[in-house]
């Protein structure tokens, strides 16, 4: 995740440990890599500071009027689709305001069940910005899911416009972009101004993301599985971005990014070693594998383990500088969305959704293509603490449980498993009754699914309230003075 808001002394200390302010940690699963046979596409966004509320948003089908443009703030303008396809975003709390810095809608479902997270920012190494350089008022991480959603019928149909995009207007930004359907997964890379590479995930595979461009080994002749910026492997063998220039065997990644970061490659090894833990691979490597076929099918709760992990108990713990694992105190909102070609089409779309770090927080079912209103607890709040919205009644109790990790940690799992471990045991049979209903009414199946997912968010930030209430408590009673026995009894007594 990106932002061009002016840097505190914390991000610039961020930038000096780490290398990056805003970072982002994803994973995609093949529907042949997944338990239940969806395509997964998940991801935190994080952010250079701990507190940063998100609102969703449902976006209606609609006409576009005469000449509309769809305008956005560093710039760009592209011609609005005569229909913009019914969506749903996830945008900054100050997003649609003057004092934004753009939508940020980060994650979304389109009526297509055409899904996009975006985006995993990604440095572009010199000689590439030099060869091609960034383009300001381009294609940006603000602006892609509001870009592409209104517009696209299927994942491939997403890479193609947002990589038509890039060629006409430019990109502003290195970005990774992750585009699924029910059917099928694809990974976007951009690279410099006006080159770009998709790759389809296969099947039967999972692809683990951290900050840095990934794409290597790609077959540029692989029509069917692969789409690239024209004239991609002329400039960069024009501009000697690569040492030797393979289209069978292309490396993107050391083309145009920076490989062999630590910042970025103790994530990718250790995502790929808790999904594959019986394979032994060395940490800091140049590159790791792209894609890995799991040693067993992924789970929504295998997902959540690889955002929320850190390093202990692993080779990278032995590391000093091994600082930057995937659970992080600043994310801001994790999302894992699941894609099932088995499902009625408003049905098909379920994403998993939490705020703030995912250590301290609950995924929480919602089925956006049916969802026809959003709680106020998704639509309220800012950067500043609240008891409305469903971002602070989370990230409220992460702040709490840091003041006692020892005492307090116990409590936030033990909910986390117990609200958290209920949805996953329970979607199912959900997901059953809800396919058996929609046969024989649809209407009453999508309501059902509308207030269902509506009530799972309401019910988890009550007993996050709940939670809260309890740690505000027992916190308040820790402070107390430990008086001897007789001078409390005077107290008492007084």
């Amino acid at each position: 995740m990106s932002r061009s808001l002016q840097l505190s002394l914390l991000s610039l200390a961020l930038v000096s440990a780490f290398g990056a302010v805003d970072a982002c940690s994803s994973l995609i699963v093949g529907k042949g890599a997944s338990a239940d046979g969806s395509i997964i596409i998940a991801r935190n966004e994080d952010y250079y500071i701990n507190n940063w509320n998100k609102r969703m948003v449902v976006h209606p089908r609609r006409e576009a009027d005469k000449g509309e443009m769809l305008a956005f703030k560093n710039g760009l303008k592209v011609p609005a689709p005569a229909t913009l396809y019914r969506y749903t975003g996830l945008m900054d709390w100050n997003g649609d305001t003057a004092g934004g810095d753009g939508l940020y809608e980060e994650r979304g479902v389109n009526e297509f069940n055409v899904a996009i997270s975006a985006t995993n920012s990604a440095e572009v190494n010199e000689r590439a910005k030099k060869a091609d350089p960034l383009v300001d008022e381009g294609v940006i991480e603000a602006a892609i899911p509001s870009l592409i959603l209104p517009q696209a019928k299927t994942a491939r149909e997403a890479a193609e416009l947002l990589g038509r995009y890039v060629t006409e207007h430019g990109a502003g930004e290195g970005n990774g972009i992750l585009l699924a359907d029910p059917n099928e997964a694809w990974y976007l890379e951009i690279g410099s101004g006006h080159h770009w590479l998709a790759y389809r995930v296969p099947q039967d595979g999972y692809l683990m993301i951290a900050n840095g461009l990934r794409l290597q080994g790609i077959d540029l002749t692989d029509s069917a599985n692969v789409i690239a910026s024209p004239g991609l492997a002329e400039f960069v063998t024009t501009h000697k971005l690569l040492d030797k220039v393979d289209v069978h065997r292309f490396n993107f990644a050391k083309a145009f990014g920076v490989t062999g970061d630590r910042y970025n490659i103790d994530r990718e090894w250790m995502g790929q070693h808790l999904l594959n833990p019986g394979t032994v691979q060395k940490v800091r490597q140049d590159q790791y594998p792209l894609v890995m076929k799991p040693e067993k099918k992924i789970t929504v709760a295998d997902v959540a383990r690889v955002l929320r992990a850190d390093f202990k108990g692993t080779e990278l713990a032995k590391l000093k500088d091994a600082e930057r694992p995937m659970g992080v105190d600043r994310t801001i909102e994790t999302h894992v969305i699941q894609l099932r070609s088995d499902m009625p089409k408003e049905l098909a779309a379920l994403t998993w959704q939490s705020f703030g770090s995912p250590a301290g927080a609950v995924l929480v079912p919602l089925y956006e293509g049916a969802m026809k209103d959003v709680p106020t607890v998704l639509r309220t709040g800012t950067a500043s603490f609240d008891t409305q919205s469903a971002y602070w009644a989370f990230r409220a109790n992460a702040t709490l449980a840091q003041t006692n990790p020892a005492k307090y940690g116990p409590v936030l799992q033990g909910w986390q498993q117990k609200v958290e471990g209920g949805f996953l045991a329970q979607q199912q049979a959900v997901s059953t009754m809800l396919k058996g209903l929609y046969a024989q009414s649809p209407e009453a199946a999508v309501s059902f699914a509308n207030q269902w997912s509506n009530g799972n968010m309401l019910w988890a930030v009550q007993s996050a309230r709940d939670v809260q209430a309890s740690l505000m408590t027992d916190l308040t009673k820790s402070t107390e003075k430990k008086y001897k026995p007789a001078e409390l009894e005077k107290i008492k007594n007084l």
